[in-house]
């Protein structure tokens, strides 16, 4: 076959620009109507994306004067509603335990008919960390660490149970085989998980383990276990050598490249010609609060507050990336961004309005089309996180305007076809029974 694009349709309540909500358009309370999902998975899978996304953490995000705060988690629903397309939810290592997040993962993959993702996060920040009570979030290595440790663990219980335990002889009165069960009985430094799973092997085996940290740790982690990695590139210099970086990293690993996507972020805004949509993206940027800007900048660059000036240059003397413990590659990715090109607090907090750090083009439906055509053929992406600043509008403008250039092109599908789970839409095997090769090779 012909290499294609993946696309994930990234969505976030009213958009991603931060001003998406107060646009007439926009719907303040848009991120807590399973409608307005319905109907945006609806439309990616006309658009015959691989998978949505939804971020997610166990805070709640921003102040409640900036934007839509608190989300549903609505990819059950979602996997009724729709019939192709991938359903990749984020859940923490930190704050969560492997038995109930990898039983969610399981019926998850199981409603959807092999259509689960697992978005595998650490979560950064002290806020998350106060709400299970610690007094300051883990050092990054440990998160890492611990990570390491859960994905471990869930993919026992994935695998503790064979794919034909269940027998279902109703002459015998055999429902099932109890030899096919493997209790994991994990003793490790984070966990102590004693018993198999409550619920079958799914269609996939295992959901798609996606990752989005591009620190050090972040691209170690990924290199050993992610099938796709979200990440956050400025140019198509980084994002080359990022994916040529990360490709080294998975072959080092002992593992195939092809079976790791890369997948930067791009916030598309649309226009039926180049002034349209330079237009559309000053309005949004018309309408950020700068107050809520620069008490984020401060946040995620660990100044005081009432340091920044809004028409000032950064500070020079800020720590390196050694010194943070949160979200340190997108520290470090917003430092380069503001030194690079000489922006004002102003001006970066206009730039990362959009996406936080994610590439923001503007442009007709033909420019967006060679964007993303150019980092594909140039090493630079195997496909793309697409991230509309403004939901609905910005997905059925993609949808409707750039997905007919790029199946033009024939950088991707007309149709789904006949692979149905997510796996196999990125090229990936189904992953063995770690049990029963062990099995095997006793035999």
């Amino acid at each position: 076959m012909t290499r294609q694009l993946h696309l994930n349709a990234f969505l976030m309540n009213t958009g991603h620009h931060e001003a998406s909500w107060r646009l007439p358009e926009s719907d303040p309370y848009a991120h807590v109507d399973l409608a307005h999902y319905v109907r945006l998975a609806r439309t990616a899978e006309r658009g015959t994306f691989d998978s949505l996304f939804l971020a997610d953490g166990p805070q709640l995000w921003s102040n409640l004067a900036q934007r839509p705060a608190g989300a549903l988690e609505p990819l059950t629903a979602l996997a009724t509603a729709t019939e192709h397309i991938g359903l990749i939810a984020t859940a923490s290592t930190s704050y969560n335990s492997p038995y109930n997040l990898a039983r969610k993962f399981a019926s998850l993959d199981i409603v959807s008919g092999g259509r689960a993702g697992w978005n595998i996060v650490t979560t950064a920040g002290a806020e998350a960390a106060r709400n299970f009570g610690l007094d300051a979030e883990p050092a990054h290595a440990e998160r890492y660490a611990r990570a390491d440790e859960f994905l471990d663990v869930a993919r026992k219980l994935w695998d503790s149970w064979e794919d034909d335990a269940i027998v279902a002889d109703k002459t015998a009165g055999v429902w099932g085989d109890d030899s096919k069960i493997h209790p994991p009985r994990h003793r490790g430094t984070y966990f102590r998980v004693e018993g198999a799973l409550n619920v079958p092997r799914t269609p996939q085996g295992y959901p798609l383990l996606v990752q989005a940290g591009s620190s050090e740790d972040g691209k170690r982690f990924a290199a050993r276990h992610a099938e796709a990695v979200f990440t956050a590139q400025q140019t198509i210099e980084d994002a080359r050598a990022f994916y040529a970086d990360l490709k080294a990293r998975t072959a080092e690993a002992g593992r195939n490249p092809e079976h790791i996507k890369v997948l930067p972020g791009i916030v598309p805004v649309i226009g039926s010609t180049e002034a349209e949509a330079r237009a559309a993206e000053r309005e949004l940027e018309d309408h950020i609060v700068h107050t809520h800007g620069v008490a984020r900048l401060e946040s995620l660059l660990q100044l005081e507050p009432g340091t920044l000036e809004l028409d000032g240059p950064l500070p020079a003397d800020l720590p390196s990336e050694d010194a943070v413990e949160g979200a340190k590659s997108r520290y470090t990715l917003v430092v380069q961004l503001a030194r690079r090109e000489r922006l004002t607090v102003r001006q970066l907090i206009g730039r990362l309005g959009g996406g936080r750090g994610h590439l923001t083009f503007a442009g007709t439906p033909e420019q967006v089309a060679d964007a993303i055509e150019t980092w594909f053929t140039q090493g630079a992406a195997d496909g793309f996180n697409i991230m509309p600043p403004v939901l609905p509008s910005g997905l059925d403008a993609f949808v409707d305007h750039v997905v007919p250039i790029l199946r033009e092109r024939g950088l991707l599908r007309t149709a789904y076809g006949p692979r149905r789970t997510l796996r196999e839409r990125y090229g990936l095997p189904r992953p063995a029974n770690q049990y029963t090769v062990r099995e095997n090779a006793l035999v």
